[in-house]
């Protein structure tokens, strides 16, 4: 049996406008998509500036942010979000989830943090959870091995693509470090 945090339901709101700011555009897409199906008001935008536009002009009720966008960090959104409606529920969607960045998008005043690729119902479940009640665990965590490799290609992008950098900041072996950037990622 499952211990599930209840959902609050949509129509408990009175502010159903829901912000997705992300740059991979068709996944951005997908979950508008999807999300609209789901009864929320969806406004996209996929650069932080961008978003800071909308939110200036409509004050989501609902916000999806990426932590990594384009032409910055999906953190400033989130501050614009919080001093234009306190109330929002923000969730950060990152690809490279870390404790530090996680701590930083609670602070921020997000109130969930997941990790890409997230499908719609994850989303729904985050932004619509009791935030009395405990979360529940994800049915479909990152494996140990796929967390490891994200965080090696995580640290291999801050180095700019540095083979020789990325293993003097791991403290691993340079070809050691060319081994696993060659594989595909664990699953």
């Amino acid at each position: 049996m499952k211990n599930q945090a209840p959902l609050q339901n949509l129509s408990d709101f009175d502010n159903k406008s829901l912000l997705i700011v992300d740059d991979d555009n068709p996944f951005r897409e997908r979950l508008a998509r999807a999300m609209e199906k789901k009864g929320f008001e969806v406004l996209q935008a996929e650069s932080v500036q961008k978003g800071k536009d909308v939110v200036k002009v409509k004050k989501p009720g609902f916000a999806v942010v990426d932590l990594r966008l384009n032409d910055g960090n999906g953190l400033e959104v989130v501050k614009e979000i919080q001093s234009s409606n306190s109330l929002s529920r923000i969730i950060m969607l990152t690809g490279y989830g870390n404790i530090p960045t996680a701590v930083a998008a609670i602070k921020e005043g997000a109130i969930d943090y997941l990790a890409k690729p997230a499908d719609a119902d994850d989303v729904e479940k985050a932004l619509l959870a009791d935030p009395s009640k405990k979360a529940a665990p994800p049915e479909n965590p990152m494996s140990a091995d796929r967390v490891k490799w994200e965080h090696i290609h995580r640290v291999f992008e801050l180095c700019n693509r540095n083979v020789s950098e990325t293993a003097r900041r791991l403290k691993m072996h340079r070809r050691t470090l060319q081994r696993i950037l060659s594989k595909r990622s664990p699953k």
